[in-house]
């Protein structure tokens, strides 16, 4: 038994014929192609750890739709905060101290607002489990030894990739990711437009979250990575260059789990001022 992703089987089926046969014939020959890739079957505890991570992130997404929910209320009754989380009890202290506003429109906030912070301490819960997780296996403690990836994304890739050797090399990794441009390319001329965004989203947004913290911190970090960021952003849209930070940081993952290392910082960079100085 072996396992072929959808996307590899869906040039194969019929156009007009969605039925079990059609469905059979185009699985039998997408999987006698020899450039097919199978996809590695996962442990139990990979699956377990994954639907850690599934329900954080759904409950992620609950948790900013309340937010916004109440801010909107609270913006009917002229009652706004500035951006954040932490500004919420704010503006709930705001909407209690406020007499103008009705019992029912102070009801309505508060059910939103107690029912974020019940989501609030869920999410907690499942960040601690899935922080020990990364403490635990090996593979989430060397992903973690990568500036730009915290404990959640390390156990994220730890459980998503059962074999990084299915990859020939980081830029493969990095395009089952999404992270290299699109191609639109005839004649012989190369045309690169923006990135696929293919793969497993939620690895892809850790990685790029953890570029934009290391590209704000570019200046102080001195490592040829850390320089090389910095002068990217002089020359780069900052989004664009968070984006290429992400595709190098998953190149970097790649060349570490497949040669059963930690990262090494390329030595400390001296700039130009420490130079002189």
């Amino acid at each position: 038994m072996k396992l072929i992703a959808p996307e590899a089987v869906r040039p194969f089926v019929k156009r007009g014929k969605k039925n079990d046969p059609a469905d059979a014939a185009a699985l039998y020959e997408a999987g006698g192609r020899p450039d097919i890739k199978f996809v590695p079957v996962k442990t139990e505890e990979q699956q377990a750890v994954l639907a850690v991570h599934s329900v954080r992130a759904l409950l992620v997404k609950q948790q900013t739709m309340l937010s916004n929910a109440m801010r909107g209320l609270a913006a009917e009754f002229g009652l706004i905060v500035p951006k954040g989380i932490d500004k919420l009890v704010e503006l709930m202290a705001q909407v209690d101290a406020d007499e103008n506003i009705p019992k029912q429109g102070r009801l309505a906030v508060q059910e939103l607002f107690d029912q974020r912070e019940f989501v609030a301490e869920r999410i907690e819960t499942l960040e601690a489990e899935i922080v020990a997780h990364a403490r635990q296996n090996e593979a989430a403690r060397r992903l973690a030894t990568i500036p730009g990836v915290g404990p959640i994304a390390a156990s994220l890739i730890a459980a998503s990739v059962a074999d990084f050797s299915v990859f020939k090399r980081g830029r493969d990794f990095a395009a089952w990711l999404g992270l290299v441009p699109r191609q639109h390319s005839t004649a012989g001329k190369t045309r690169l437009g923006k990135i696929t965004k293919a793969g497993n989203r939620e690895i892809r947004k850790c990685l790029v979250l953890g570029a934009t913290s290391m590209a704000f911190r570019a200046p102080q970090w001195k490592s040829a990575t850390g320089v090389w960021t910095d002068r990217l952003l002089q020359r780069k849209p900052f989004r664009l260059v968070t984006v290429a930070l992400a595709n190098k940081i998953a190149r970097i993952a790649w060349a570490l789990m497949t040669r059963n290392d930690v990262y090494r910082a390329n030595g400390h960079v001296v700039t130009a001022a420490e130079a002189v100085a």
